[in-house]
């Protein structure tokens, strides 16, 4: 795992930095809450932990997870 450490504003770039697969950005940090944003394109999904883990229990269990995320109108899936 890598850890670093970044202020408010501050990027991080995934992948190769002349064409990057996405970017990685802390927004803001108020007190010991951190908001974090993601630029990535909607083919790649990002998922909190636990929904992470309920959609592979889902998978597992061939159960649907409540509040699946649709592609946006006219792209493809």
């Amino acid at each position: 795992m890598l850890v670093i450490t970044r202020r408010e504003g501050e990027e991080v770039v995934i992948g190769d930095p002349s064409a990057p697969l996405g970017v990685v950005r802390i927004a803001s940090i108020k007190g010991d809450r951190v908001r974090v944003a993601f630029e990535f394109p909607r083919t790649i999904e990002v998922h909190r932990r636990e929904v992470a883990d309920q959609i592979i229990a889902g998978e597992e269990n061939e159960q649907s997870v409540v509040g699946k995320i649709r592609p946006a109108a006219g792209e493809g899936g």
